[in-house]
């Protein structure tokens, strides 16, 4: 058998590729594995110099945040379950109103000739620029004020409004490269401009929405500022959880925290690696010419 030159075995540039990717990927997982296996050590060996590589595994870390207690100290009052639901509960509240509120704005900026369209898509795109730490204290004054202060509904009208403008954006590049020859086909046959893109537009548009809502949910579950200020007791998320884990007053256990951290990086992962495949598509739509 003759050997295929071209084959992407056998070339230098395909190998140095692979090999420069492997460790780029290496760099940035060592730090996801150290806290992997923190998580399952004794406090002991978690502070090891140099640090162990084979140990017995132990949940104590666990059990310690859904208990609310390590070592006879207390370390959150309800338990982390309660911090675990807040997120999930914010988070997928946040993103499926980001999503359905900005599926109907990009349909209508994609497809519809409205008068100022260019400078609304504008106005909108600088709304997302504004740094959030700017509007903490208008937040803050307003929402004590109107009731919503440490509520659920507070903190996800929050994160809808600063994942909207993203969501208008990604979504109506999605639209505008698909055909129109369906929706114009489905228009001349009498149906109404909803039906068009629940029937059509939609099911083109999983891998942009997929795309988009797993964006929107990392900027979600990753936000500090919002849920240190706008959240009460019973409405903090995770970020704000871990915060009492590096707290004075008992030290910073980091065994603990690397099993929090653990819990905490779970579900983006998750959602990542079950949307793995409509997340490539939204990521490379429209980059091949037809």
């Amino acid at each position: 058998m003759e050997q295929d030159d071209n084959h992407p075995l056998f070339r230098p540039a395909s190998w140095g590729r692979t090999v420069g990717s492997a460790l780029i990927g290496l760099a940035y997982f060592i730090p996801v594995l150290w806290m992997l296996l923190a998580a399952f050590k004794t406090r002991q060996d978690a502070l090891a110099v140099p640090p162990k590589l084979i140990f017995a595994p132990t949940f104590e870390h666990f059990v310690s945040l859904f208990t609310g207690f390590e070592d006879g100290k207390q370390v959150f009052a309800d338990g982390f379950q309660l911090y675990i639901f807040n997120s999930l509960f914010i988070a997928s509240a946040s993103v499926l109103l980001a999503l359905g509120l900005g599926l109907l704005a990009a349909y209508g900026f994609a497809r519809m000739q409205l008068p100022g369209t260019s400078y609304l898509l504008f106005y909108t795109l600088a709304m997302r620029m504004i740094p959030p730490l700017t509007t903490i204290i208008p937040l803050y004054v307003l929402f004590s004020k109107i009731g919503l202060g440490g509520s659920y509904a507070g903190l996800i009208a929050v994160y809808t409004g600063f994942n909207l403008p993203f969501a208008i954006w990604m979504l109506r590049s999605f639209i505008v490269e698909l055909p129109r020859e369906a929706e114009e086909a489905a228009w001349l046959d009498g149906s109404s401009r909803p039906a068009i893109l629940w029937r059509i537009v939609l099911p083109q548009l999983r891998g942009g929405l997929a795309a988009t809502a797993i964006i929107a949910l990392v900027f979600t579950w990753n936000d500090f500022l919002f849920s240190q200020i706008l959240s009460g007791s019973d409405t903090r998320t995770i970020p704000v959880a871990m915060l009492r884990v590096m707290g004075a007053d008992f030290g910073t256990d980091w065994g603990l925290f690397a099993a929090a951290g653990t819990i905490y990086l779970a579900p983006v992962l998750l959602v990542a690696f079950f949307l793995q495949n409509q997340l490539l598509r939204g990521a490379t739509f429209g980059t091949v010419t037809r």
